[in-house]
């Protein structure tokens, strides 16, 4: 009887021992997981939506990464004044457009559209759908000019649906050795796009001949990116323009 009660002890302690070793093993991993586990990015305050101050017009600004940083700063100069709502997303090239635009547009009813795009479909892809540099073998425009064109009209016709006061952005200016784009495009779909809001009727805000000759001191350097000051220098002219419409 002694030696099964030894046997039984020396067991009890060997499982033991074993179930502190896994479970220490197991602590470690969760800590070494919880160290290498990256932390959740946080959103965009732009890209937050937003609830309407009852009695106020209803705005909404639909672009691209430009407008995403010039948002907060036309929402600030219009509060009291409008509702600035926008996508909750990058509104990207005018395919991307034709996909999104009714759930963009919702059920609301909307009394301004101020709206632009273009730096994403003058840009230049590879075949694996990538940015390219423009002089590469292969690279193309991601929405060629026809294509813009008739794009802008299918979605000038669906805004125009919601009854709201439709104004155009003009596309700002690429500068030289931004990647992927080539010094001169935004002119030219700019071209494209001010003979289809003509066809249209459509008022334009041309952010790009007001940012022009401001380029230097508010454009990140071969980017077509602005500075937080440089994006508050074109909040004051969409606010500007959207304030007026709202007349």
């Amino acid at each position: 009887m002694k030696e099964v009660s030894e046997i039984v002890m020396k067991t009890s302690t060997i499982l033991k021992t074993t179930l502190s070793v896994l479970l220490l093993t197991a602590l470690a991993v969760g800590g070494a997981m919880a160290q290498n586990k990256a932390p959740a990015k946080k959103q965009n305050p732009a890209l937050a939506p937003i609830e309407d101050v009852a009695g106020l017009p209803r705005v909404l600004i639909i672009g691209d990464s430009i407008s995403i940083g010039y948002t907060l700063g036309v929402r600030e100069k219009l509060e009291g004044v409008a509702n600035v709502h926008r996508p909750t997303e990058n509104c990207g090239p005018t395919t991307r457009g034709l996909e999104r635009i009714d759930v963009w547009l919702g059920d609301g009813k909307w009394d301004v559209i101020h709206f632009n795009w273009g730096l994403h479909d003058l840009k230049y892809m590879n075949k694996e759908g990538g940015l390219a540099d423009p002089k590469a073998e292969g690279s193309y425009q991601q929405v060629p000019p026809a294509d813009y064109e008739a794009n802008l009209h299918k979605l000038v016709a669906r805004m125009k649906e919601t009854g709201a006061k439709l104004i155009w952005c003009s596309t700002t200016p690429v500068p030289e050795g931004a990647d992927g784009r080539v010094k001169g495009d935004a002119a030219k779909y700019n071209e494209i796009a001010a003979k289809v809001m003509k066809e249209e009727g459509v008022a334009t805000d041309d952010l790009y001949a007001y940012a022009l000759p401001k380029l230097a001191e508010i454009q990140r350097e071969a980017n077509v990116h602005y500075s937080p000051e440089g994006s508050e220098v074109l909040a004051r002219q969409v606010a500007d323009t959207i304030k007026a419409a709202l007349k």
